[in-house]
Parts: structure tokens; C-alpha cells; sequence
């Protein structure tokens, strides 16, 4: 029996983590839950599975993992406040199942020298995947890591046409049902982006050798090749209660969480090479992620900045990642990465992002 402590319980990944523990009572225990806001829906969950201990927002988060004995956290909070939750549970020793790429993102170094190898397993699809195919081989013979996008709603479009799109075209997303910030960033590619430093992090891969391909089915969730040439991948159906479940138990399947491919009917699965003047948002991220330091930090914080603004009617949607590479350029990194100083960091960022967006419209 595996006692989870959800993070984010009310959002989309702790709702269908809820399925997936209702659905495998004799597997799993939640033992805490927690939310950013919703105290009615949390304790409409808390009533429902018998959890006593439930927290609001990302510091009582984080005071739960530290007091609550757990096996496996699962962090789906959104945003960068997510670290502090992530932090804690590393230190306390818990299996991180890492749902909130933020965290780790901007953490980076922070985060990494904490977890003992194969505390953070990889919620995300993408990732999942690739930590999939990781046990077909030696780290020595992997060749490169294959992120795999869907291109979002503007896949195709040319840099030009992007200009007067809306923010209700950005969130008609032709495969996932997410979250206004994170369905925009599938959109600009910048949720690519932030998953090739993730990727970085959690595979100690080289970014030289972590590429981003153009898959509208969102079937083939990620690749990783190998030095003989040979090529493993994982496929399924979109639906996140699989690397879910994954990530609750790892590395054991739970059966019957997903539905598999029907190989009796004709399908196409297409790969197209990702169209970088269009979408640079995944080119400036290896650059930042190259950098290193607070500088993911001031990507995300940026780019949060700019997608309100976007959605607020102040700034085009090439405009979002325009005004993140402007703050990263002008970012200069403090000498030492501390919870302090990324805090600062990313206030600079968001006074930056904001100072950009308002020169903009001017």
C-alpha cells in the first residue's frame, strides 16, 4: 500500500490521480491533500477519500509534505511556487512524482543536489516516456533524447500569421485539456521549451543532444535513441492517468488505467520538423537552460507575465515570447543560486516582463 500526499488535488493532474487511486484502493492510500484555492472542492475531496490533513495554498503545501508521513508526493501545483513543496520533499526522503516542471526547472541545481537517484520520477508525459525507454539501455548508450510536441493550435502557420491570433484560438488545443497558462504555452512552444531543460535535469543529457519533433496525434509521447541506431518509444493514447499511475508506484504498471491502441484499424502517425522562426521559444529555453543559474527562472516568471498580458489584450501572441527573450537578455545572474536569490530573480523578471509589455503598447 503506497500513502500519497497530492499537491495541486483540485487541479487536472490531482483529479485524475484521485481516479486513479478510487479506481485501486488496495494499492494506494492518499494521506494529504492539497489546493491553491478551493477550499470547497478540497474538502469535498477530503470527505470523500478520508484524508484529515489538507492544506491551502503553496507555504501550508509545504508545511503538509514536512508533517505528513507520505511514500509518494505528488507535486501538481502550478507555477514556480511549487518549489518550496518540492523541496521539502526531497529533504524529508519522500518519491517525488513530479508533476510540477517548474519546480525543478527554475530550481534547477537546488533541486537536483537534493534527490538521491530515482527519488523524482517524471509525471509528465513526455518525460514519462523517456524514463520508459531509458530501462531498454545503459546511460552510455543513448544517443539522444526525442521530445515529441503536437504543434498546439497554430501548427503549420507561418511567423506572420501569428499576429492577430486570440487568446481563444491559443486555448482550443487539438489533443489536451489544460490549463489556461499551460495550453498557452503548448501554443507558443514555450511548455516544449521548459521540457527540454527538464529533460536536461532529469536525464543528465547533454541540450546538443535533446531535439523537439512535431507530432500532431500526441500517440508517441517521446523517444530515445540509441548509439546502435536503434530507435524506443512509448505509445498510448493521450491520457494523463497513465504516466500518473506511473509516477505513484514506479516503476510497477497499474492495469487497466489506460486504454491501449487499437492495432486492427488503419492509423498514420506524422513527424514534422519543428518550424524554429515561427516558434523560437524552444531554441531561446536551450540557450537559457545553457546559461543556467537564475536565468530559468526569469524565463518562466517572464513568460507567466506575458501570457496574462496576452490574455488581457495587451500584447500579441508573438509578442509573449518576444518579451521573454528581451528579460533574459537584459538578466544578469547573481553569483550564487539560493531560494533568496531566485525569489529576486524572478521579481525582477515579472517588473521587467511588465516594463517590456507596457513599451510595446506604447
Amino acid at each position: 500500500m503506497r500513502r500519497v500526499l497530492i499537491l495541486g488535488s483540485t487541479g487536472s493532474i490531482g483529479t485524475q490521480a484521485l481516479d486513479v487511486i478510487r479506481a485501486n484502493p488496495d494499492r494506494f492510500e492518499v494521506v494529504g491533500l492539497s489546493a491553491g484555492s478551493n477550499r470547497a472542492v478540497l474538502s469535498e475531496q477530503a470527505a470523500a477519500f478520508g484524508v484529515e490533513h489538507t492544506a491551502l495554498g503553496a507555504v501550508e503545501a509545504e508545511h503538509l509534505v514536512r508533517d505528513v508521513e507520505a511514500d509518494v508526493v505528488l507535486n501538481g501545483i502550478t507555477g514556480s511556487v511549487g518549489l518550496g513543496p518540492t523541496l521539502a520533499a526531497l529533504e524529508a526522503g519522500r518519491t517525488l512524482a513530479l508533476a510540477n516542471k517548474e519546480s525543478l526547472i527554475v530550481g534547477g541545481d537546488l533541486v537536483t543536489a537534493l534527490a538521491a537517484p530515482g527519488q523524482i520520477v517524471p509525471v509528465d508525459s513526455e518525460h514519462s516516456a523517456i524514463a520508459q525507454a531509458l530501462r531498454s539501455g545503459a546511460p552510455k548508450e543513448v544517443g539522444r533524447l526525442v521530445l515529441t510536441a503536437s504543434g498546439g493550435p497554430f501548427r503549420g502557420r507561418r511567423r506572420e500569421e501569428l499576429e492577430g491570433v486570440t487568446p481563444a484560438q491559443a486555448l482550443a488545443h487539438p489533443t489536451w485539456d489544460m490549463g489556461r497558462v499551460v495550453t498557452t504555452n503548448s501554443a507558443t512552444l514555450v511548455n516544449k521549451g521548459l521540457e527540454v531543460i527538464e529533460a536536461h535535469l532529469l536525464f543528465d543529457v547533454p541540450y546538443s543532444d535533446i531535439d523537439v519533433v512535431v507530432h500532431p496525434q500526441s500517440i508517441v509521447h517521446s523517444m530515445v535513441e540509441f548509439v546502435d541506431g536503434s530507435t524506443i518509444l512509448q505509445a498510448s493514447p493521450p491520457d494523463m492517468r497513465l504516466p500518473i499511475s506511473l509516477g505513484l508506484d514506479w516503476p510497477h504498471r497499474v492495469a487497466g488505467v489506460g486504454v491501449p491502441l487499437d492495432w486492427t484499424v488503419t492509423s498514420r502517425w506524422d513527424f514534422e520538423p519543428l518550424d524554429e522562426e515561427a516558434f523560437p521559444a524552444v531554441a531561446l529555453a536551450k540557450r537559457v537552460g545553457r546559461a543556467g543559474g537564475t536565468y530559468p527562472a526569469v524565463f518562466n516568471a517572464a513568460n507567466e507575465q506575458a501570457v496574462d498580458a496576452f490574455h488581457e489584450g495587451r500584447l500579441s501572441f508573438p509578442g509573449i515570447v518576444e518579451t521573454v527573450d528581451r528579460v533574459v537578455d537584459a538578466h544578469e545572474a547573481p553569483g550564487e543560486l539560493t531560494r533568496e536569490s531566485l525569489a529576486a530573480a524572478e521579481s525582477w523578471a515579472r517588473d521587467a516582463a511588465d516594463r517590456a509589455i507596457a513599451a510595446s503598447a506604447s
